[in-house]
Formats: structure tokens, sequence, C-alpha cells
């Protein structure tokens, strides 16, 4: 096996997520596509964005405190590839692209009503870090699309056909490999049948 190239340190991980994050309010919402986001907190629960500081939707989340993360469909793609690349100071992306702003539960900013899941989030610190700042939140709430939610109330993420981004291509989840765990998980043996003895 030839050995690994060595380039200079960059921004290369992949998959990532291509979200559709969600601010302003109902009645003047915007939408912005960030990849650079995920969770980094169970308990209490706790995501983060980085955004330029230029963007139109930096002062928007800064000043509200507020932002949605909503989860991207392959259904999705186009929209999320318009909303990374246009801004809201230009144009109207929710009209451009078919989307629909949605009341949230527990912030004033919209969700998106095409978005399978879509997280509520409410901004604790704002930490500079260079080209980007973070915007460190609490997840107030989780919103889900009932028909991803089976008979038992779980959630069915492998039904959405989400998305994810990676060296700037979008490609749909696909094949399941396994389950968290599995690598260690016991297999159940199956209990052997016993002999009927002949007569």
């Amino acid at each position: 096996m030839a050995a690994k190239l060595s380039w200079k340190g960059g921004a290369l991980l992949g998959p990532l997520p291509p979200a559709l994050v969600t601010c302003g309010t109902m009645e003047h919402p915007n939408v912005l596509t960030v990849a650079w986001t995920g969770i980094i907190n169970t308990i209490p629960s706790r995501a983060y964005i980085s955004v330029r500081p230029s963007r139109y939707s930096y002062p928007l989340i800064r000043d509200s405190g507020e932002f949605v993360i909503n989860l991207t469909t392959a259904q999705l793609v186009r929209a999320a590839d318009f909303c990374g690349v246009r801004s809201g100071r230009d144009c109207d992306k929710f009209a451009l692209c078919g989307l629909t702003p949605e009341p949230s539960t527990q912030v004033a900013c919209p969700q998106l009503a095409q978005s399978p899941v879509s997280l509520e989030c409410r901004v604790i610190q704002v930490i500079p870090l260079g080209s980007h700042d973070m915007f460190l939140a609490d997840i107030v709430a989780v919103n889900v699309d009932p028909q991803y939610v089976d008979a038992e109330g779980k959630l069915c993420l492998d039904r959405c056909g989400l998305a994810a981004y990676a060296h700037g291509e979008y490609f749909e989840l696909g094949r399941k490999l396994g389950s968290f765990g599995y690598s260690v998980r016991k297999k159940k043996k199956h209990p052997k049948a016993k002999k009927i003895p002949r007569k």
C-alpha cells in the first residue's frame, strides 16, 4: 500500500450535512445553507453553526439569538445549493425555491415545512474563530414530520432520503451498514430444536 500524500492543513472533512438554516421572522424569513454544523453535547442538548460575519443571515441570528437547523433531503438538495450561493439581501429564497416557512414552537424564527426534522436553537455564545463565527446554541425543541415516525414512536430517519455533502458534491444516504454498537453486540443464540425420539 502506498503512503498517504501529506497536504497542508485545511477544511477537508466529509460527509457533512448541507443543513438549511432558517432565521429572521415569519414576516421576514430567511434561509441559508450551512455545512459547518453539528451536535456538540447531549445533556444539555447543544448544537452549533459557523457563519461568516459577511453573510446576510449573520446579524439576523446574532441579534435575535435564534435559528432553526432543518435537515435536508435529496428532494431539497437543489434548494440547499441555491440557498448556499445566493444572498437574502438580493432575493426571496423561500419564494424562488418553493420553500414554506412555518411557525416554530419555542423560537420566533420559522422552521422549514418541507424538512423532515427541524431543530429549534437558542444561541448561548458567539465564538469568533477567524473566517467564521460559531453560534453555540441550546436545542430547545425538535420538530418531526409524523410520516417518519412508526407505530412504536421510533423516528425512522432512514426513510427520509437525507442528503450529505462531501468535497463540493451532494449525495443521498444509501445502504445501511450497521447500527450503533453492532460491532460489540453479542449474537443471539437460537435454541436447539429438540429431537423427537423415534418409536
